[in-house]
């Protein structure tokens, strides 16, 4: 398994994160048999860095994940999680206050059964707390041994700029990734999440790179996805995701590229966004074995220059205003 960097950070990662969000999910999710076959499948492949957060399963997730982990080196893996989803009916018990902060991660060290996260992430923006509370919290949480790095997830450009700004007049901790929804098929973090991820040496995680199994090719246009297939279950979430004539030109390309490579097109579809510039890792989730050891290729394959400049202009992805403006006026100034 490939290693990169994670942004700036002297944190090395496997190309491929295994993401647990299947784990204890009910209905396309996986139970803890199978959940352990798939971590110890990962480690045993070289793969290092893995994904979960306390509301995957309402907790359940981290916990089949620390008994998947039992017998392996803790130290030897890069464990991440996330805070910011709310966990119980009362007035604190979610977004990115201190004490929301510091109680979750407690609850999440003692459902994974470890005594530090290597990569604590905020999942989302709290616009009812001031960013240097959460900054100072998360900040607090390192000095105290229980994290190592600290990430965000879901955050608009401009947040982890300023994010990091507040980090840096406050010399605390600041942001080494975002984790973002990437793939094929929705591309909108290229417009400015992806270039400020670069600007500010933070790596890019990709969560739904396969965009909910549909770049696998297994689904049919005309006659939709069955019900109890990922993006039926699924389906007021997926469906505008990601369900429309385009998707399905971008994903003939990819089948035909996998035929002509000899791969799967879910290897190509996770290989094409290895390629891009800014992207540390690829957030793989399974719910079965042989689903894991197919995307673990990618870690290891690179797709061309040819075939990626290929599946990216299947359809002309618009980078709209300002870049349109930029294009046509750029020459006064060169």
């Amino acid at each position: 398994m490939k290693l990169r960097y994670l942004g700036r950070s002297g944190l090395r990662v496997s190309r491929i994160c295994l993401g647990t969000m299947t784990f204890g999910m009910e209905g396309w999710g996986c139970d803890q048999d199978e959940a352990t076959k798939i971590t110890n499948a990962f480690i045993e492949s070289g793969g290092n860095f893995i994904d979960t957060a306390d509301m995957y399963s309402a907790g359940v997730s981290e916990e089949m994940l620390g008994t998947a982990l039992t017998g392996h080196s803790r130290d030897d893996l890069v464990l991440a999680t996330k805070c910011w989803f709310r966990m119980k009916p009362t007035a604190n018990a979610k977004g990115l206050s201190r004490k929301h902060i510091c109680e979750a991660l407690e609850a999440s060290l003692r459902r994974l059964g470890t005594d530090y996260i290597d990569l604590y992430q905020v999942h989302g923006p709290d616009p009812f707390t001031p960013m240097e509370e959460t900054m100072r919290a998360l900040d607090d949480l390192v000095r105290a041994g229980k994290v190592r790095y600290i990430g965000c997830s879901n955050y608009f450009a401009w947040q982890m700029v300023k994010a990091n700004s507040i980090s840096a007049q406050l010399n605390t901790e600041r942001f080494i990734s975002g984790q973002h929804m990437y793939n094929l098929l929705r591309r909108d973090v290229e417009r400015e999440i992806l270039p400020a991820c670069v600007d500010q040496g933070m790596g890019m995680l990709c969560w739904s790179p396969l965009a909910g199994g549909m770049l696998c090719g297994k689904y049919d246009a005309e006659a939709g996805p069955e019900k109890d297939s990922r993006v039926g279950l699924r389906s007021a979430i997926d469906l505008p995701r990601y369900w429309r004539d385009e998707s399905f030109s971008i994903i003939r390309k990819v089948v035909e590229i996998a035929e002509e490579t000899d791969r799967t097109p879910s290897q190509v579809a996770l290989g094409w966004l290895l390629q891009q510039p800014g992207v540390t890792a690829v957030i793989a989730g399974a719910r079965t074995q042989q689903q894991i050891e197919s995307s673990l290729i990618a870690g290891e394959w690179d797709v061309t220059d040819e075939k990626v400049e290929q599946l990216s202009n299947v359809v002309p992805f618009d980078e709209g205003y300002p870049r349109d403006w930029i294009n046509t006026t750029f020459s006064n100034i060169e």
